[in-house]
């Protein structure tokens, strides 16, 4: 462990600025995943369309489809030649792939079902009495959704998020297929590493691979933590 310490203050500044890129990615896509996945996991809870499982397995897809081709894609739409990266050409005047922005919008997809199950689990593990208690009194859904299942879903939902984040830290083949190895823009972590691998630093990649490791296990502990409580 010293020198696995001792290594990580000797991380040269591309290494260093990849992995502060890499927790920026991680810290947005984490609060889209809130802002988008919450909203999606209670409806999917909700609803009684017919489209539903259609809808719940298309979120699911990217846990069982290869990133690369999520990354492939992505990277079609992406392009000033369809729809939506022309449409993004024609508002911002600049391309959507191999950007920063690209990075989140990707990120969110593909880590989109790690957050949004563990938050669907968390909703529906709330007893039915307590909504039916909180509507009889007068309370709006939305007040509920605030009062009643944020509060007593909040371990669920922290894991889902937790989860999230972790997920991002490891992505490599959607990253690669959007953003490329841009340094201070797309290059994240996981392209850094592989970028050192193949200069044949070992040192370097053991040293950041270390540090990846630590920040990972770290992030399923507290994972682990909140599922046992959200069960207790």
């Amino acid at each position: 462990m010293p020198t696995l310490i001792t290594s990580t203050w000797l991380l040269s500044p591309p290494l260093w600025e990849a992995l502060w890129l890499t927790l920026k990615l991680a810290g947005v896509t984490t609060l889209l995943l809130g802002v988008l996945g919450l909203p999606l996991a209670r409806w999917l809870n909700a609803t009684r369309t017919r489209f539903a499982p259609v809808i719940e397995a298309l979120v699911t897809l990217p846990i069982v489809l290869p990133p690369t081709v999520i990354g492939f894609y992505l990277l079609v739409a992406f392009s000033p030649q369809h729809p939506p990266g022309s449409w993004w050409v024609a508002l911002t005047g600049g391309p959507l792939s191999f950007t920063f922005t690209g990075l989140v919008i990707a990120s969110v997809i593909y880590s989109l079902p790690f957050a949004v199950q563990p938050f669907q689990a968390a909703l529906r593990a709330i007893p039915e009495e307590l909504i039916d208690a909180s509507r009889a009194s007068g309370a709006t859904a939305w007040r509920t959704f605030w009062r009643v299942h944020l509060p007593l879903a909040r371990r669920g939902i922290g894991a889902g998020l937790t989860l999230g984040f972790a997920h991002t830290l490891g992505e490599f083949g959607v990253v690669l297929m959007i953003g490329g190895s841009i340094p201070g823009e797309t290059r994240v972590a996981s392209i850094a590493l592989y970028d050192e691998v193949q200069k044949l630093n070992y040192a370097s990649a053991h040293a950041f691979a270390g540090v990846l490791l630590v920040i990972s296990f770290v992030l399923l502990v507290v994972v682990a933590i909140l599922q046992r409580r959200s069960r207790v």
